[in-house]
């Protein structure tokens, strides 16, 4: 319980403002944006992705909502300040007052479905000019590459109408994000810190006849009260419901003696994630000798897999010397067994299997932050156990970021 003392001393650090310096953490990050577009010869990024706009600029205004609305856009040139287009509600437009790297804000124009129905291609056309006439004024006129996050059918045809060669702009964010500066991190442990205490919450909370959605219930409390924003998921499940994974929270009363699995996935202060998995086990009596076996191989999986990491290790390297999951497991098999996480899951995604046509080129480097992944359940078995921890890649080697500690009564 030392591990979740430590948790609240952090928190209570970062609160205080001592932990983070906000004017750092956002130099650091538009500086890398605009590495990545001077790199790949563009002239700007056009970012509709909220989770890029808070990356790019710090603002953020209805996240949840925006992921599915096209409400809020940002144009980051590759020199210079950006313009943010914002929701237009004067309480929108001035949220981002005063953030150093934007220069001007403006109401956005929406030409999605649900804003303009059947006047969506005259709109999108007049949102293209618009985006020409502020590059021709912050670049210069002529073609010129623009990288792009995200886009409708419409909004694209509309942006080649206006000669902008069109470049994948996630593929820059997502690199752009990879590393994170000191300043992340501690944003990060911060986010942690508020897991950790929604997970004792959980913990306290787990007693016979709970409903799983109650028990999910105290990690949202947690977060929120804490300054965090949302939960990606709601990857909860007990007993025979542990098994297959991948089953989200019910209405189902858990008994005593149940497994519980669960997911954090929780994006937490400043907007950065904590992805840890833990399995607990419901009650006070003794764990069975197949629920410590199979929290024994998730634990050795995890451990194993960690103990791989370090800065230069080539992301096919470690897939070929990864934990190998013994056959009974193998088709329910998490698959993914690391991922980069930063304010969400980002890349690199990692795979068990060398063969996988999806294996990504690429080696570790300090301060990138990855998930640590295990399942372990048979198909047919009556239940599984899902074990993650969030890791940071250090000038050496690595350090265990996620401090939980594993469940007493099942190791």
């Amino acid at each position: 319980m030392h591990l979740i003392t430590a948790g609240h001393a952090e928190l209570a650090a970062a609160q205080h403002g001592s932990a983070i310096d906000v004017a750092a953490l956002r130099d650091y990050r538009y500086g890398r944006i605009q590495r990545q577009l001077r790199e790949n010869d563009c002239a700007a990024a056009l970012l509709l992705n909220p989770i890029n706009i808070r990356y790019a600029t710090d603002s953020r205004n209805m996240t949840v909502w925006l992921l599915h609305n096209m409400g809020r856009y940002c144009l980051v040139p590759a020199e210079g300040r950006a313009v943010l287009f914002e929701y237009a509600n004067k309480n929108c437009l001035a949220r981002a007052a005063g953030l150093p790297h934007v220069a001007e804000v403006r109401p956005v124009t929406v030409h999605a479905f649900f804003d303009a129905a059947e006047h969506a291609l005259p709109v999108s056309r007049r949102w293209a000019r618009e985006i020409r006439e502020l590059m021709d004024r912050l670049a210069g006129p002529g073609r010129q590459r623009l990288a792009i996050d995200r886009a409708d059918l419409l909004g694209a045809a509309a942006l080649r109408e206006q000669d902008f060669e069109l470049v994948e702009g996630q593929r820059l964010m997502e690199l752009a994000r990879s590393v994170k500066s000191a300043e992340e991190i501690a944003c990060m442990r911060e986010s942690l810190a508020v897991a950790d205490l929604g997970m004792q919450r959980m913990r306290a909370a787990l007693v016979p006849g709970i409903a799983e959605r109650e028990l999910w219930a105290e990690l949202h409390h947690a977060n929120i009260a804490h300054g965090g924003e949302w939960i990606e998921t709601m990857l909860l499940s007990s007993g025979p419901r542990t098994n297959p994974w991948f089953q989200e929270a019910s209405d189902r009363r858990i008994e005593a003696g149940d497994l519980v699995s669960f997911d954090t996935d929780l994006v937490g202060p400043h907007g950065y994630c904590s992805d840890v998995s833990r399995t607990f086990r419901c009650g006070d009596g003794p764990a069975s000798a197949e629920q410590r076996a199979l929290y024994a191989l998730a634990v050795e999986q995890v451990r194993h897999n960690t103990a791989l990491l370090r800065p230069g290790l080539a992301f096919r390297e470690y897939t070929a010397s990864a934990w190998r999951v013994p056959a009974r497991f193998r088709e329910q098999d998490y698959g993914c067994i690391a991922h980069g996480v930063g304010m969400v899951d980002e890349w690199p995604a990692i795979y068990s299997q060398a063969d996988d046509p999806l294996l990504q080129d690429g080696v570790f480097e300090p301060g990138m932050t990855v998930c640590v992944e295990s399942y372990i359940g048979e198909v047919g078995g009556r239940e599984g156990v899902k074990l993650e921890d969030q890791v940071l890649i250090t000038a050496t080697g690595h350090e265990v970021l996620s401090r939980f500690p594993l469940e007493p009564a099942l190791l």
